[in-house]
C-alpha cells in the first residue's frame, strides 16, 4: 500500500512538473524594446491591466489574455488655421507634432485602459483632436507679437499644454515644430515693415545729426564757410523734420489699419459666434432627436418584448385549458366507459338472472308435468285434460267477468207473448240467445286441443 502510494505520489509531482515548464515555455510572454505587453484579466492589485516594458511574465491560461502597444514615434502635421489670437486676429500656424506612448507607469497604465485594440488611424485621430484645441487656446492667450516674435515662449506654452492633455490617454509629446505664422490681413508683414521704417528713419536723423555736428565743428574753423554751414544746418532740420512727419504719418496709418484690423476681427467673432450658435442649436436638435429615436426604439422593442411575453403566456394558456379539456375528456369518456360497463354487466346480471329463473321454472314445470304424466297413467293426454280442467275455473270466471263488464241500463222488450212457429216468447229467445254467444267450455276445449271426460257435458247437435 505504501508502495502506490508513493508511486502515486510521484506521478502527480511528475505531472505537476511537467505542466509548470509547459506553462513556463509556451505562456512566458516577453515584452520587446519598441512595445509594451499588457496582460489584463485577473491581474494583481484588481487593475485593469499589468503594463510590462522591457521585461516578461507568464500569462496563465483561461483567466489572463495579453496584448502589445506600439512605442513607435507617430507624426502629425497640424494645418491650423484662422486661430483667433489675443488681438482678435486670425492667424494661420502651421506644426508638426511627434508623439508616442509613454512608458512612464502611470500614464502606461492610461494607454492600456484607452488605447489597446485600436488601430493607429484612430490613436492619431484622437491626438491630432487634442492638439488642434489645445493649439487654439494657446493661440487665443497671446498676442501676434508674442507669437511670431518670441518663438521659444510661444513653443514652451505649446509643449505644456498639449504634453499635460496627451497624457489622459497615456501618450507624451516628443517634439513640435512650427512651419510659419501669417495672417489673412497681413499684420504680421506690417509689423515688420514698420520696424524696417523706423530702423531707416532713425538711421536718417543720426546721420543728419553727424552731418551737423561736423559742419557745425568745420564752421567754427572756416568761417568762410558758415553760409554753408547754415544751409546744411537748415537742410538737416528740414529732414529731420520731414523724416518724423513721415514716421507720425506712417504710425497713424497703421493705427488706422490696426483699427481696421479689429473691427474686422470683431465682425469674423460675431460671425463665427453666431455660426457656433447655430451649430450648437443643430447639435442639440440632433440630440434630441436621436434621443427620441433611441427612446422610441426602446419602447418599440418593449413592446415587442411584452407582446411576446403576452404571446408566450397565451400559447402556455391555451396549451393548459387543452390539457384540461383533453383530461377531462378522458375522464367523461371513462365515466361513460364504465357506466356502460355497469349497465352491460347489470343487464347481463339480470338477463342471466332470468334466464336461471325461467330456467328453474321450466324445470320446476318439467318435472311437475313429469309427475303429472307418471300418476295419469303415462297418458299424456289425460293429463293435459287434467290440468285444462284446472284452468276452467279461471276460464269461467274470464268469460263471466266480460259479461258483468257490460253496462245495461235496461233492457225493453216487445214482445205479444206468442212465439214465431210454435216457439217460446221473445224474452225467452233473447236470454238464449245471449247465453249461447259466449264460448262454450267444450269448444274452449277443443281449440286447445283437448276433449273434456262425458261428466262435464256434452254438446248437442243440431
Amino acid at each position: 500500500m505504501a508502495g502506490e502510494l508513493l508511486v502515486i505520489g510521484i506521478g502527480l509531482f511528475l505531472f505537476v512538473l511537467i505542466g509548470t515548464i509547459y506553462v513556463a515555455t509556451k505562456r512566458y510572454k516577453l515584452a520587446p524594446s519598441d512595445q509594451i505587453l499588457v496582460v489584463y484579466g485577473n491581474v494583481k492589485d484588481k487593475q485593469s491591466a499589468e503594463c510590462i516594458h522591457g521585461g516578461g511574465k507568464i500569462v496563465w491560461p483561461l483567466i489572463q489574455h495579453y496584448a502589445y502597444l506600439s512605442l513607435r514615434p507617430m507624426t502629425l502635421n497640424i494645418p491650423l488655421k484662422h486661430a483667433l489670437s489675443k488681438q482678435n486676429i486670425r492667424i494661420n500656424v502651421p506644426s508638426s507634432f511627434t508623439i508616442g506612448i509613454s512608458t512612464e507607469p502611470s500614464i502606461m497604465q492610461n494607454a492600456a485602459t484607452r488605447l489597446l485594440g485600436l488601430p493607429q488611424a484612430d490613436i492619431e485621430k484622437l491626438a491630432e483632436d487634442i492638439i488642434f484645441g489645445q493649439l487654439r487656446l494657446t493661440v487665443a492667450s497671446l498676442t501676434i507679437e508674442q507669437v511670431n516674435q518670441d518663438r521659444d515662449s510661444f513653443l514652451r506654452i505649446v509643449f505644456t499644454n498639449v504634453d499635460t492633455e496627451l497624457h489622459k490617454l497615456g501618450l507624451y509629446l516628443i517634439n513640435v515644430n512650427v512651419v510659419d505664422i501669417t495672417d489673412e490681413r497681413q499684420y504680421i508683414e506690417s509689423i515688420g515693415t514698420k520696424a524696417a521704417e523706423t530702423a531707416v528713419n532713425e538711421a536718417l536723423v543720426e546721420t543728419a545729426i553727424a552731418r551737423s555736428t561736423g559742419e557745425l565743428g568745420r564752421a567754427k574753423a572756416d568761417r568762410e564757410r558758415e553760409v554753408g554751414v547754415a544751409q546744411n544746418s537748415a537742410e538737416s532740420e528740414k529732414g529731420q523734420k520731414e523724416a518724423e512727419v513721415n514716421r507720425r504719418i506712417f504710425v497713424m496709418q497703421q493705427e488706422a489699419m490696426g483699427k481696421q484690423g479689429e473691427n474686422v476681427a470683431a465682425a469674423e467673432i460675431a460671425d463665427f459666434e453666431a455660426d457656433l450658435l447655430v451649430k450648437q442649436a443643430e447639435a442639440r436638435k440632433r440630440a434630441e432627436v436621436a434621443q427620441r429615436i433611441a427612446q422610441k426604439e426602446i419602447e418599440s422593442a418593449q413592446y415587442e418584448l411584452e407582446g411576446e411575453r403576452l404571446r408566450a403566456l397565451e400559447v402556455v394558456r391555451e396549451e393548459v385549458s387543452k390539457q384540461t379539456v383533453e383530461i377531462a375528456a378522458e375522464a367523461e369518456a371513462e365515466r361513460q366507459r364504465r357506466i356502460a360497463q355497469g349497465q352491460a354487466d347489470a343487464t347481463l346480471a339480470r338477463y342471466q338472472a332470468e334466464a336461471k329463473g325461467t330456467k328453474a321454472v321450466l324445470a320446476a314445470k318439467a318435472a311437475g308435468y313429469s309427475q303429472l304424466v307418471a300418476s295419469a297413467g303415462g297418458d299424456a293426454r289425460a293429463a293435459a285434460t287434467l290440468l285444462m280442467v284446472e284452468k276452467m275455473e279461471e276460464l269461467v270466471a274470464r268469460q263471466t267477468e266480460a259479461i258483468s263488464n257490460l253496462k245495461i241500463d235496461k233492457i225493453t222488450v216487445w214482445d205479444s207473448g206468442n212465439g214465431a212457429n210454435g216457439e217460446g216468447g221473445s224474452t225467452s229467445n233473447f236470454i238464449s240467445s245471449l247465453m249461447q254467444s259466449l264460448p262454450p267450455v267444450h269448444d274452449v276445449a277443443k281449440m286447445a286441443g283437448v276433449e273434456l271426460p262425458e261428466y262435464l257435458g256434452h254438446i248437442k247437435d243440431e
